[in-house]
C-alpha cells in the first residue's frame, strides 16, 4: 500500500491529510530540502513523498523510495542520496533507526513510544479522530437520489440510499458544508399514469395498460378512500387530480419513512414542480442567454452545448412552446449554485451515461468550470442472489426489487455495509445467504464482531480492575509485531477517511476496517491483554488495554461514518 504526504483532489488541487506516514513524509522533505540548503544537493523537491508499509517488519515500519525518485535531477547515485537524508533522518526524536537497501531504498524504523502514541490521540479525539480539514469551507450540494413519487424505491435507489449517504458522512468528516438532496420528479407523463391506476383501482376499474400495476397501486388506493371516503363521489377531472395529488403525498411520505428506516436523511426534498411555479426555469433561461449560450432555430430555443464537449445542441423550449426536461435541469444547476453550492454533485443511474458531458456543458454555459464547481459519478446495476439464483420479484412492486425487500431479507447494516463496500462504478452481485451468515464469511459480521470482541475485552478489564486511563498508559510497553502493526493500522485512519471524501469513494473505508479488524485478531490472538489467574496486574496490560479502547474507538468511528451500527455485543 503506497502512502503519500498530500492526497490530490478530483478537480487538481491539493489538501493536507494526517497521518503517521503524513508526518513522516513531511519530515522526510524537511531533510531534503536541508540538504539542498546546505548545498549538498541540487534537486527538485517533489510535491509527494510515497511511502510503504513493508510486509516484513525486520525492514522497518515504512519504507521510502524518495532517493531514486530524485536522482535524475540531482545527477547523484540514490545510495548517496539516501546516505546524506539517514543522517537526518536518524537525529529526529521519533525515529528510532534507518537503514538502507539495495540502490537506495530507505528503511525507517520508528520509536515504540513515538509509534504507540497514536493511542493517545485516538483517545483524545474520540468521536472526532479520523477528520479533517482538507475540505474546510468547501459548500457541496450532494443529489443522491432523483427518483418519481409514484412507486416504492427500487434497488438503484438503494444503493445510492447507501452510498450517498455514506459519501456525505466522509465529505462532512473532511470539513465539508454538506446539502444532502432528494429530487423529486413530481412533473410530467408519470404523475398523470399514477393518478389514473390509482384511481382506476379504488373504482374497481381496470388499471391503464401503460399504468402502474404493482400491488401498492391497490394499497394507496385503499389509504386514499379509507382517508376520504366521499371522494369516489367527486365527478370528473378534479377526482382525477384528486387522487393523484393525495397518492403522491403518500407514496412520497412512504419513501421517505423507508429511508428514514433505513438511516438515510436528507436536508432537502427538491420538487421538480417547484422549479416551474418559482418561476426558476425562466431564470435560468435568462441567464444562460445572458452568457451568450442560448439561440433560436426552427422556431425551438437551444442552449449551445457542443461548444463544452455535448455531442449535440439541446432544446429548451419546443417550437410550440413547450418546456423541455433538459430546461429543468439547467433550472436546477443554476437553483444549486445560487444557493450557495461550491460543488453540485450528481450521483446518478447506469443508464445516465448521457448525462454526463450536458450537465456539465450546462456548468461551463452558465460560466462555471465544469471540472470543479460539478460532478457526476454513474452508479452500476446490483443483482440481488438467494439461492443460488438472482431475485427478480418483489411482493408489492411487482418486477422490481424494493429497498424494503432487500432489508426484509438481510437487514440495514448488512444492506447498507455490503453496498458501499464496493466502487459505485462496478457492478455487485448481493449473495443474501452469506450475508445472513454470523461468520467471518460475512464482512459486516467481521467487522461489528471485531468491535464487540473489544468491547467484551474492554468489560473484562474493567473488572479485573485493569487500568485502562491515559494516565496509566505507557507506549514505549507496546513492542510486539502484532501491537507495531495494529498501531500502524491505527494511524492511517485519517488519511483513508480524507482520501474517501477527496475521491469520492467511501467504499475505501469499508475496506480498511476490514483490514483493521483483520489487523486486531492477529493482536488478540497473539498479545494477551488481560492477567490470567493470579496473575499481577501490570504495565504492559494497561497499556494494551488502551490499545484495545483506541482500536475500538476506530472501528466505531468507521463504522459511523457508514452509517452501520458498532455493536457492544454479538
Amino acid at each position: 500500500m503506497l502512502f503519500s504526504r498530500k492526497e490530490r483532489k478530483p478537480n487538481g488541487s491539493l489538501a493536507q491529510v494526517s497521518s503517521h506516514s503524513d508526518l513522516l513524509a513531511t519530515k522526510i522533505t524537511a531533510a531534503l530540502t536541508a540538504c539542498v540548503d546546505r548545498g549538498e544537493l541540487s534537486c527538485e523537491i517533489p510535491s509527494t513523498i510515497s511511502l510503504e508499509r513493508p510486509k516484513n517488519r525486520d525492514h522497518g515500519d515504512y519504507a521510502s523510495s524518495i532517493a531514486l525518485q530524485v536522482a535524475k535531477s540531482a545527477g547523484r547515485a540514490p545510495r548517496e542520496i539516501a546516505e546524506l537524508l539517514k543522517r537526518d533522518l536518524e537525529a529526529l526524536p521519533e525515529v528510532a533507526k534507518v537503514d538502507i537497501a539495495g540502490p537506495g531504498f530507505i528503511n525507517i524504523t520508528l520509536e515504540r513510544a513515538s509509534q504507540g502514541e497514536i493511542v493517545r490521540q485516538i483517545r483524545q479525539g474520540g468521536s472526532n479522530f479520523g477528520n479533517g480539514t482538507s475540505l474546510n469551507g468547501v459548500a457541496v450540494n450532494l443529489e443522491f437520489i432523483s427518483a418519481n413519487p409514484t412507486g416504492p424505491l427500487h434497488l438503484g435507489h438503494t444503493r445510492w440510499a447507501a452510498v450517498g449517504d455514506a459519501l456525505g458522512r466522509v465529505l462532512s468528516a473532511a470539513g465539508a458544508k454538506v446539502t444532502r438532496e432528494f429530487y423529486i420528479n413530481d412533473r410530467g407523463n408519470q404523475m398523470d399514469l399514477f393518478g389514473a391506476s390509482v384511481r382506476a383501482a379504488a373504482m374497481g376499474q381496470a388499471i391503464p395498460e401503460d399504468g402502474y400495476q404493482g400491488a401498492y397501486i391497490a394499497d394507496l388506493a385503499a389509504a386514499v378512500v379509507a382517508k376520504d371516503p366521499g371522494i369516489l363521489n367527486v365527478a370528473g377531472d378534479l377526482q382525477f387530480v384528486e387522487f393523484r395529488e393525495r397518492a403522491y403525498t403518500a407514496q412520497l411520505k412512504s419513501q421517505q419513512d423507508v429511508l428514514d428506516e433505513f438511516g438515510t436523511k436528507f436536508d432537502v426534498w427538491f420538487s421538480e414542480r417547484s422549479l416551474h411555479s418559482s418561476g426558476a426555469v425562466e431564470h435560468g433561461l435568462e441567464k444562460l442567454r445572458s452568457q451568450g449560450h442560448v439561440f433560436e432555430l426552427d422556431g425551438a430555443t437551444w442552449l449551445r452545448t457542443t461548444d463544452y464537449g455535448d455531442d449535440k445542441d439541446r432544446v429548451l423550449v419546443k417550437s410550440g412552446g413547450e418546456l423541455t426536461y433538459f430546461a429543468s435541469d439547467t433550472a436546477y444547476y443554476i437553483n444549486k449554485r445560487e444557493r450557495g453550492s461550491d460543488i453540485c454533485i450528481y450521483m446518478l443511474g447506469a443508464d445516465h451515461h448521457g448525462y454526463v458531458n450536458r450537465l456539465k456543458a450546462i456548468a461551463a454555459c452558465a460560466g462555471d468550470d465544469p471540472k470543479y464547481n460539478i460532478e457526476i459519478l454513474i452508479g452500476q446495476l446490483v443483482k440481488i442472489m438467494e439461492g443460488g439464483e438472482e431475485v427478480k420479484l418483489s411482493k408489492r412492486a411487482g418486477t422490481i426489487i424494493t429497498l424494503e425487500d432487500l432489508v426484509e431479507k438481510v437487514g440495514v447494516d448488512a444492506a447498507r455495509y455490503t453496498l458501499i463496500r464496493y466502487p459505485v462504478e462496478t457492478p455487485m452481485v448481493l449473495d443474501v445467504d452469506v450475508l445472513k451468515k454470523r461468520t467471518n464469511e460475512n464482512p459486516v459480521y467481521y467487522v461489528q464482531y471485531a468491535h464487540a470482541r473489544i468491547a467484551g475485552v474492554l468489560r473484562n478489564a474493567q473488572e479485573l480492575k485493569v487500568p485502562d486511563s491515559l494516565e496509566d498508559f505507557d507506549p514505549a510497553l507496546l513492542v510486539h509485531d502484532r501491537e507495531n502493526e495494529l498501531l500502524g493500522a491505527l494511524a492511517e485512519f485519517p488519511r483513508v477517511v480524507a482520501s474517501a471524501a477527496e475521491m469520492r469513494e467511501p467504499h475505501r473505508v469499508a475496506r480498511y476496517l476490514e483490514v483493521l479488524a483483520g489487523v486486531y485478531h492477529g493482536f488478540y490472538a497473539d498479545c494477551r491483554v488481560l492477567p490470567l489467574g493470579d496473575e499481577a496486574i501490570t504495565a504492559t496490560h494497561s497499556a494494551r488495554a488502551n490499545l484495545c479502547a483506541a482500536t475500538k474507538q476506530v472501528l466505531g468511528n468507521g463504522l459511523q461514518l457508514l452509517g452501520v451500527s458498532a455493536p457492544e455485543r454479538m
